[in-house]
């Protein structure tokens, strides 16, 4: 868990004395510093990615260099302020300074920023932070963002983090900037889980993974003996449902990620794929074949007798949820090809949605409820987005094999993987966001397929 403080008493329990510390010094429990959204510095989150905003994020000095689990203090406030930069950078939204242009402040410049010097740069916003080491062992990361011409705090923020969660507190961080300059909600503290693939594509060995949104803290949750698909995430964020093959028998298997344990919801020799969790938990959607047809069905997620939703002539499969769980989104050949439905989440008044010419596949929907993102098959496969009511329909992709979109917890990005052409074609994971300009590699140490954004963290 990372705790937040809203205002940072920089010198209670520091190694910094009163004269080392950035001033104003504000008392601990103090309301927190006003947080103007009505106007100022802004960015466009449509415009904004033709001409991103220059922004300075210097290095985040320390009160006093301690050494720590996670590396020195002085060394760690690089490395925070690198995460910060990468953050906004990949946002496509804002364009930081060369560490050329970047010069090294002071403690106590935290919060007396030199504005004539950043406004020399070109820089319009500027992030200042700190690190500290606590006598408890525990580390403080303070984060400021300031406007630059009119010289003005625009919003501060402070997180005590052990040291192993310091990359949480950059995240964190960016996360303050980009909320505060854009309007839009958080996404950089957060996880995707995925498949990790390696070996000829007649012969894949695929294994559970998961990292941060960034492609670090990287680690494999499954060994590769069984294939594993599907994977989504529990909206706690603890566990994982998924799909597995074990003993050559399809099976939906829940994952929890602290213990590393993992149980079985659902077993039966015509499952297909593509389990997800409803909203609130409570409930797993999957596909299942029964006499010749597949279609979505809903079981408790600690298990029991599943109950069929749809009951059409084809193939239905791919549910996903609405944000407030009251609608499902899935896709059915019922029509004599691939399209999107959409139906109440109890299986009744199921509408077609999709008309654009081509076939639709696994539809999702957006946390914030407004679209809902797809693969367009047809001369490829391309990654969409629609309104839930199948207007205003958009191709945010173009390269031969692109699929399987997943939200960011913002409902701004997609992530997705993209296969390479023939036999030895590698997979890999992408990112774009709403605009379909700011497309993105995301690194990962082997191949990687079936993303799943998670929520924020907590």
């Amino acid at each position: 868990m990372l705790a937040s403080v809203g205002v940072l008493a920089l010198v209670a329990g520091g190694a910094a004395s009163a004269q080392d510390a950035p001033a104003p010094v504000p008392q601990a429990g103090a309301p927190a510093a006003a947080d103007d959204q009505s106007g100022g510095l802004v960015v466009d989150v449509t415009g904004g990615i033709s001409a991103p905003m220059p922004i300075a994020v210097p290095v985040m000095p320390t009160s006093a260099v301690v050494s720590t689990p996670a590396g020195s203090t002085d060394v760690l406030g690089r490395q925070l302020a690198d995460i910060v930069t990468n953050d906004l950078r990949n946002s496509g939204l804002f364009t930081p300074l060369a560490p050329g242009q970047l010069r090294a402040i002071g403690f106590p410049e935290v919060t007396a920023p030199g504005f004539d010097y950043w406004g020399s740069t070109g820089a319009q916003a500027l992030v200042q932070g700190f690190i500290r080491a606590n006598g408890d062992g525990n580390l403080t990361v303070g984060c400021y963002l300031y406007d630059v011409s009119s010289r003005a705090e625009l919003t501060r923020q402070g997180f005590v983090v052990p040291p192993s969660d310091w990359r949480r507190a950059g995240h964190k961080c960016a996360d303050m900037v980009y909320t505060r300059l854009t309007g839009e909600g958080a996404y950089f503290d957060s996880r995707v889980v995925y498949v990790s693939e390696t070996g000829p594509k007649n012969r894949r060995i695929k294994r559970l993974a998961i990292m941060d949104q960034d492609g670090a803290n990287h680690r494999f949750l499954t060994n590769g003996q069984s294939i594993v698909l599907t994977p989504r995430f529990a909206p706690n964020q603890q566990s994982i449902v998924y799909m597995s093959y074990v003993n050559n028998r399809p099976a939906i298997y829940v994952y929890d990620i602290g213990t590393g344990r993992q149980r079985l919801v659902v077993q039966n020799a015509s499952l297909t794929f593509a389990p997800r969790f409803s909203p609130d938990g409570r409930n797993i959607l999957f596909s299942m074949a029964q006499g010749g047809n597949t279609d979505v069905y809903r079981v408790s997620s600690q298990g029991g007798a599943p109950q069929r939703l749809t009951n059409s002539p084809g193939i239905d499969t791919g549910g996903s949820y609405s944000p407030d769980g009251s609608k499902i989104v899935f896709e059915s050949d019922r029509s004599g090809g691939q399209q999107i439905y959409v139906m109440n989440a109890d299986g009744s008044n199921q509408q077609r949605i999709s008309f654009g010419g081509g076939r639709y596949a696994t539809p999702v929907w957006s946390p914030r409820g407004d679209l809902i993102a797809f693969t367009k098959l047809g001369g490829g496969f391309r990654i969409g987005i629609m309104s839930p009511s199948g207007g205003g329909e958009k191709l945010l992709t173009n390269d031969w094999q692109d699929e399987g979109p997943s939200w960011s917890p913002n409902g701004r990005v997609i992530n997705f993987f993209r296969s390479g052409r023939g036999g030895g074609g590698k997979a890999d994971l992408w990112s774009v966001d709403l605009t379909g300009v700011n497309e993105r590699k995301i690194p990962t140490p082997l191949d990687g397929s079936d993303p799943a954004w998670g929520p924020l963290r907590p």
